[in-house]
């Protein structure tokens, strides 16, 4: 009875308000389930210790960035494009920027995980990895920028490789989550959700590092992203 009646709520809104507006609502309504989809996969991931990103990189982590593909079973992310928030830790104050919306296309993604949705989070080690990652738009290549990170309690076992990468890679499909190579991908910024969301052209460098952006609606989502990076990137 209470889904039937929100079900004519909406309807008569549709009638009532003008296209652009309800266009611009739902628009706002699917970035904030980006966010909560965000913080309930890194959640998850972080939840079976002996599989996580070890507490030693993510206290180290200048920004993270999640793109959430399958949550409890919907088909969100196909096997090569993805859409996903990051946010800047802020060590003076101690605590996480407003999320800005991102894109990740291309690569072998698909192929090294059979095609399947998967969940990609990144974790940017320094603040090169990050100006790097909010340019225009981001190729991975092979020059060890960007590497699969190390999986477990600790990160005793990283190699060399992955202690100097800038920005460390990771993916879950299937249950399984490991390192991830993005060769071949692009990041970029997405600035059409950043503008849904905010409600005015942002860069996700105006949004992370420029602190341009407020929070006029959804702060539940964002709260919940942020709580999450509190949570489980604690800084030293």
């Amino acid at each position: 009875m209470r889904t039937r009646n929100r079900f004519f709520r909406l309807l008569a809104l549709a009638v009532i308000l003008p296209a652009g507006f309800v266009s611009h609502v739902y628009a706002q309504a699917q970035e904030a389930e980006r966010l909560n989809n965000a913080a309930l996969v890194l959640g998850e991931i972080m939840g079976a210790p002996d599989k996580a990103i070890p507490a030693s990189v993510l206290e180290k982590a200048e920004g993270i960035a999640v793109f959430p593909g399958t949550i409890k079973g919907g088909f969100v992310l196909a096997a090569q494009r993805g859409k996903g928030v990051i946010s800047l830790r802020d060590r003076a104050k101690g605590t996480w920027s407003l999320p800005a919306f991102m894109t990740v296309t291309g690569g072998s993604i698909g192929a090294q995980i059979g095609g399947q949705a998967i969940d990609i989070v990144l974790v940017i080690m320094d603040r090169r990895g990050l100006e790097n990652l909010v340019s225009n738009q981001f190729k991975v290549g092979a020059d060890g920028s960007v590497t699969a990170g190390p999986v477990g309690r600790t990160a005793e076992a990283s190699t060399d490789i992955q202690m100097r990468a800038q920005i460390l890679s990771y993916s879950r499909s299937r249950g399984l989550f490991a390192g991830v190579s993005l060769a071949g991908s692009s990041v970029r910024g997405d600035e059409d959700s950043n503008k849904a969301f905010y409600g005015e052209p942002l860069t996700v460098r105006a949004i992370i590092l420029e602190n341009k952006a407020k929070v006029a609606s959804h702060a539940d989502a964002v709260s919940a992203w942020q709580k999450a990076l509190a949570q489980y990137a604690k800084g030293k």
